[in-house]
């Protein structure tokens, strides 16, 4: 990569926004890399759900763990950064059931998630553009400002753009 690019690292319950050339980062099994952006002004904002629900926890440091304070999170961050929410538009990756194997493994996590996020979204009014969700592998996504593509790699190797 070029010196200048900065590869941010979103981690579990993270959220971060940049502008090109900056490149988002995470890597996801049964957690959601949930990506708004403003396709006009070129900014973005990738948040690493854990979980569908905060069962009305406050929000804390870690705005981006639960799928309803996500959603809120990167609103709020793009809002605050010039965005224009009727321009605002949503990407995501990530919901595998990573347990399948587990005999006493009970609730799909992921399912959860890709459904409190999706659920988020729709309330917000927010169309989601692309999504890689579901199977049961983890996967490493990067999504680049500029171009407004979100790569996803699974740990099959198999690689998808959106």
């Amino acid at each position: 990569m070029i010196a200048d690019i900065k590869e941010i690292k979103v981690l579990i319950g993270q959220v971060h926004l940049t502008r090109p050339p900056h490149v988002l980062q995470s890597v996801l099994g049964s957690c959601i890399g949930l990506v708004i952006y403003d396709p006009e002004i070129h900014l973005a904002g990738m948040a690493h759900v854990l979980l569908p629900d905060s069962g009305g926890k406050p929000r804390g440091a870690l705005g981006g763990k639960y799928g309803d304070h996500a959603v809120e999170t990167l609103l709020e961050g793009l809002l605050g950064h010039g965005a224009a929410r009727r321009r605002l538009r949503a990407k995501m990756a990530g919901g595998a059931r990573m347990f399948d194997h587990a005999l006493d493994y009970r609730r799909d996590i992921g399912a959860g998630n890709v459904a409190a996020v999706e659920e988020a979204l729709r309330r917000a009014e927010i169309p989601i553009i692309g999504k890689h969700v579901g199977g049961t592998l983890g996967r490493r996504i990067d999504f680049l400002p500029e171009s407004l593509q979100l790569t996803v790699e699974d740990f099959a190797q198999a690689r998808h753009v959106l």
